[in-house]
C-alpha cells in the first residue's frame, strides 16, 4: 500500500461550501477515484491557515497520475476552483508532503478519527 499526502489552500470563508460540495460528491467521480486505485482518501482543514491536508492510501498498481486527463476530474476542478488556490487549468495547487513519522498498531476506529481523539490513547 502506498500513502500519498499533500497540502492545498482553501480561500478564506469557503469552508462550509467546500464541505457541502464534498458531501455531495458526484458518484461518477468517486467511481473514477476508486478505479484509479484510491482505497481511502481524507482531507482535513487547518482553519487558522486555511490549509487542507489530504492523505490517500493507494493500491500498489494505482493509476492516480492519470486522473488529471479524465473529463470528470477536470469538471470537478472547474466546480471547485472558486473555493481554492488553483493553477491556470483549475487544478488545485498541491504541495507534496513528506512522511516524517509512521506508527501502525492496527486500525483506529472511525469514532476516534471523527471526534479528534488520538487513536493511541
Amino acid at each position: 500500500m502506498i500513502v500519498r499526502a499533500f497540502r492545498m489552500t482553501l480561500n478564506p470563508g469557503c469552508e462550509a461550501e467546500y464541505k457541502k460540495r464534498h458531501d455531495e460528491i458526484w458518484p461518477e467521480l468517486t467511481d473514477a477515484l476508486k478505479d484509479a486505485g484510491i482505497q481511502e482518501y481524507r482531507i482535513f482543514l487547518d482553519p487558522a491557515s486555511h490549509h487542507l491536508f489530504a492523505i490517500m492510501w493507494l493500491v500498489d498498481e494505482h493509476r492516480v497520475d492519470a486522473l488529471p486527463q479524465l473529463p470528470i476530474m477536470q469538471r470537478w476542478w472547474a466546480t471547485m476552483a472558486d473555493l481554492m488556490v488553483t493553477h491556470d487549468n483549475k487544478a488545485p495547487v498541491e504541495i507534496a508532503l513528506g512522511e516524517m513519522f509512521s506508527l501502525t498498531t492496527g486500525l483506529p476506529t472511525t469514532d476516534s478519527l471523527t471526534t479528534g481523539e488520538a487513536p493511541c490513547r
